[in-house]
C-alpha cells in the first residue's frame, strides 16, 4: 500500500518557519517528482512547489519564491518544505504530492497524495 505522509505543520505567528516533511511508503518515488500543494477554505488546491526525481530542478509558486524551499532525500524516500517568513496567507492545509511529473499538472492528473497537514500562521 502506497502511502504518503505528511507531518510538521502547526500554528505558527506571522514571520516565523516551519519545515514540513512527507515520508512515503510502500514503494520508492526516487525516480519521480514530488511537490506541495495547499488548500484554504474555500478555495482550490493550489501548486505551492515542486522538485524534480534527482533534487537537481526545482519550482515554486510566485507567492512563496524567495520564503519556501523544497528538498528531497531519495534514501529516506523523504521530501521537505522548509517554510520561512510566514505569512497569515499561508494559512492552509498543505499536501505531498508525488508523480512522474509535478509542475505544471493540474492537481487532479496526480496519482499519490498524502492526508494533509495543517499549518495556521497567525497575524
Amino acid at each position: 500500500q502506497v502511502q504518503l505522509v505528511e507531518s510538521g505543520g502547526g500554528l505558527v505567528q506571522a514571520g516565523g518557519s516551519l519545515r514540513l516533511s512527507c515520508a512515503a511508503s510502500g514503494r520508492t518515488f526516487s525516480s519521480d517528482a514530488m511537490g506541495w500543494f495547499r488548500q484554504a477554505p474555500g478555495k482550490e488546491r493550489e501548486f505551492v512547489a515542486a522538485i524534480s526525481w534527482s533534487g537537481g530542478n526545482t519550482y515554486y509558486a510566485d507567492s512563496v519564491k524567495g520564503r519556501f524551499s523544497i528538498s528531497r532525500d531519495n534514501a529516506k524516500n523523504t521530501v521537505y518544505l522548509q517554510m520561512n517568513s510566514l505569512k497569515p496567507e499561508d494559512t492552509a492545509v498543505y499536501y505531498c504530492a508525488a508523480d512522474w511529473r509535478i509542475y505544471g499538472l493540474a492537481p487532479r492528473m496526480i496519482h499519490y497524495w498524502g492526508q494533509g497537514t495543517q499549518v495556521t500562521v497567525s497575524s
